[in-house]
């Protein structure tokens, strides 16, 4: 693979932003380590040119006609490298060099086929960018299902943001999408996105800005939403105990301290890796916002429902933990592209991490190191909307950091209402997923 074309722009009119965003796109095509004719193309758009997106759609593709495929969707902010749209109008656009057995993309009117169904189709889904809107009944259950239809069960993306339309993007075959028939190829609701094959090598991580104030324990009573017992103990007197306050007396700055921290729960029968192994919450994890105390029965209740039997770990969300566990992952990426640069002990750290991570590629992530690095070729980056400008710092600063530790990578994304990772739905996490060249560069 090449390096990926991409542009961004912001402008009042839709039709100004996409032209600059062109001119980018074509410059960059003219360039040898770019891709020159891209046939997939992701669109991300903020909500300000939602009730536009059909006439976008529309212009781009007549204006890259080689592009025959398209994927993307709606947030509050879009993402490119090294800056951010937050709360103006404004697109990102990345063109992915991938071979057009390698991909599919699929929509509500044409789902991405069973493998076992249509076994005569030639592409098994290794892993799959999946774009939701966050109102479709039974979503998490949709894509468990979905992830069911891949060979990894990794899936990466979000859910539409919008204040107004909750668009998205699914064109495939220059518009003859099998099972498409008179769709425009912009669609509101269900699920959307592109399949990959197993040619297509990419590395992923999931950044969830928490840092545990408490061990991880097991939860052995429960009752709907409220946690009651935690390894035997009252819930509520586990949560008073680890942030060391009272409500005895004045029970102001008790509360203020439960307000700031937040539950990583681990569903039963899943084995929690992410904190034991890096002192980091993995995507085994899934954060939720404590919503209430049980008083009389010392519990606490959560924004999720619970049951015994799952794992529980207090943690809080800060600007410090939010750059240091993005850059974590960062880190680790970097090194799974060039392991050979690792000290022994290092290594081993590394290879702790695959509860956090999903490796696609002809090689085995367990076998010996290659002694090349490879070469990202485009990135993705799905952040949730509460995490933009003051979250990190200040405006950008979190794609900043992305940049500081990938160096200058063509990279596209929105801000989601939620983010996908593995076959899980987050809330205030990153999903950062990147594109390598089959083919190592020389180190």
């Amino acid at each position: 693979m090449k390096l990926f074309p991409t542009g961004h722009a912001t402008h009042p009119q839709w039709r100004m932003a996409a032209a600059l965003v062109l001119a980018q796109l074509r410059a960059q095509m003219a360039l040898p380590d770019y891709a020159s004719a891209p046939s997939l193309g992701l669109l991300y758009i903020t909500d300000h040119y939602a009730n536009e997106a059909q006439g976008l759609l529309d212009y781009l593709s007549a204006e890259l006609p080689e592009v025959t495929d398209w994927s993307g969707t709606v947030g509050v902010g879009v993402s490119a490298n090294n800056a951010e749209y937050f709360d103006e109008p404004a697109l990102s656009v990345m063109l992915l060099d991938v071979s057009a057995d390698q991909y599919r993309v699929f929509s509500g009117v044409a789902p991405l086929p069973t493998h076992a169904n249509h076994p005569g189709t030639g592409f098994v889904a290794h892993t799959a960018l999946v774009h939701a809107d966050g109102r479709t009944p039974e979503l998490t259950e949709l894509l468990a299902e979905m992830a069911a239809r891949t060979d990894t069960g990794y899936l990466f993306g979000g859910l539409s943001a919008s204040r107004s339309a909750n668009v998205q993007f699914a064109v495939g075959g220059d518009g003859n999408m099998a099972g498409q028939g008179g769709a425009s190829g912009v669609f509101d609701g269900g699920l959307s996105g592109v399949a990959f094959g197993a040619g297509v090598s990419l590395v992923s991580r999931v950044t969830q800005g928490c840092q545990p104030v408490g061990a991880l324990r097991t939860i052995t009573e429960a009752h709907e939403n409220v946690v009651l017992q935690l390894d035997g103990e009252s819930a509520l007197d586990v949560l008073l105990d680890t942030l060391e306050v009272s409500l005895d007396g004045d029970p102001q700055p008790a509360l203020r301290k439960v307000r700031a921290t937040l539950a990583g729960l681990v569903s039963a029968g899943e084995q929690p890796q992410g904190q034991r192994r890096t002192g980091h919450f993995g995507t085994d994890t899934r954060v939720r916002h404590i919503v209430g105390l049980d008083g009389s029965r010392r519990g606490v209740a959560l924004a999720d429902q619970v049951e015994a039997g799952m794992h529980l770990a207090f943690c809080q969300r800060n600007v410090a933990a939010a750059r240091a566990d993005l850059m974590r992952i960062c880190a680790e990426i970097r090194e799974e592209l060039s392991p050979e640069a690792l000290e022994p002990a290092s290594l081993m750290s590394s290879s702790n991490t695959g509860a956090d991570s999903a490796v696609a590629s002809g090689a085995s992530a367990t076998g010996a190191a290659p002694q090349t690095e490879r070469r990202i070729c485009g990135a993705i980056y799905v952040s949730c909307s509460g995490r933009g400008g003051p979250h990190f710092g200040g405006p950008s600063a979190e794609l900043q950091i992305v940049r500081h530790a990938l160096g200058d990578v063509p990279l596209a994304g929105f801000f989601a209402g939620g983010e996908i990772a593995h076959h899980h739905l987050y809330g205030y996490t990153g999903v950062l997923t990147v594109f390598v060249d089959s083919e190592p560069s020389p180190s």
